[in-house]
């Protein structure tokens, strides 16, 4: 898997027990497809699983940041920046 898609499924695997089912279907199609990039993916996303991308990648990004992790918060505007 791809390392944009890895720390994407990373981040979601701790928002599934916590939220609604969306959460759960993203990863679960980050777990069951084969994507070759993350342009493929958000290409495979619905409006609604979009919008809560759009809602918790600032905030994951900006954790990323303030951890210091720049190849994290590069690899996960990568996502963000498609989104929009």
């Amino acid at each position: 898997m791809e390392k944009t898609l890895a720390y994407l499924r990373e981040i979601l695997s701790n928002y599934t027990e916590h939220h609604e089912q969306t959460p759960h279907i993203i990863y679960h199609k980050l777990t069951k497809n084969a994507y070759k990039n993350e342009e493929e993916f958000v290409r495979d996303l619905s409006e609604h699983e979009i919008a809560f991308l759009d809602r918790i990648l600032p905030h994951e990004i900006k954790y990323a940041m303030d951890e210091q992790n720049f190849e994290r918060v590069y690899q996960l505007n990568e996502v963000y920046e498609l989104l929009i």
